[in-house]
């Protein structure tokens, strides 16, 4: 697939989550030109094994370490929501964040993890983001009377044209990243609490596996899948 967004919006549950699924889309879409702006929904501030962690220091943590992160791959922004981990809801408040920063970057594409994915568990905040970032898209986004308080701020409705689904079940779009796979996994390193705890794992090697597993399925030598939706007009 040769599509090259000018725009694209990257919701993402927690830090590191869409280094995972999208990081080697994310850095060929910014490499060809697109904006690309990252969107984290969480601090991550539960993610640690270490007893003597707290959540205060484990966020500061994560949130330099999705700076870097974002850097290597070529994001042109960062927006750090700064919802507590594993307290995602879908409510009016997180549906309002979304919405306002769909209509303040106006993106073609809206990337963001399958809220339906059944062949493997997902974290609650993976689904909740999934489900309240296509809701946010369509039709939140598009019609005036919801969040009429972003006017205010002066933004208006948008329409976005497609919405890619990453770690789905029945993907039906598969992208060559044979050239900034050694991005995506540069980017997942500068991840370290969450990398150093996996050292048994080769996980520069798991990542390929993947990364090959997915080309091979599709005539590719690596890739990443989606589940793409065209969005009604």
């Amino acid at each position: 697939m040769s599509f090259t967004p000018k725009t694209v919006l990257v919701c993402t549950p927690h830090p590191d989550d869409a280094e995972i699924g999208a990081g080697g889309t994310i850095a060929k879409w910014a490499k060809e030109g697109a904006k690309v702006v990252l969107v984290v929904c969480t601090n991550g501030d539960k993610g640690s094994a270490d007893p003597e962690m707290t959540s205060a220091r484990l966020a500061a943590i994560r949130e330099k370490e999705q700076r870097a992160a974002a850097k290597v791959l070529g994001v042109s922004e960062v927006v750090f929501l700064n919802h507590s981990d594993s307290e995602l809801e879908d409510n009016r408040e997180f549906r309002g964040d979304l919405v306002r920063e769909i209509r303040r970057h106006k993106p073609d594409v809206v990337m963001t993890t399958d809220p339906h994915r059944r062949g493997f568990y997902q974290h609650r905040d993976h689904r909740i983001t999934g489900q309240v970032t296509m809701d946010a898209v369509f039709p939140l986004s598009r019609d005036h009377l919801s969040f009429p308080e972003h006017k205010e701020l002066g933004l208006e409705p948008h329409k976005t044209g497609y919405v890619y689904l990453w770690g789905s079940d029945n993907a039906d779009t598969h992208i060559d990243i044979s050239d900034t796979l050694s991005t995506k996994i540069e980017a997942l390193k500068r991840h370290e609490s969450q990398i150093a705890p996996r050292r048994n794992v080769d996980f520069e090697k798991f990542m390929r596996e993947n990364a090959e597993r997915a080309g091979k399925e599709n005539g590719l030598k690596v890739a990443e899948s989606f589940r793409v939706i065209e969005m009604r007009r």
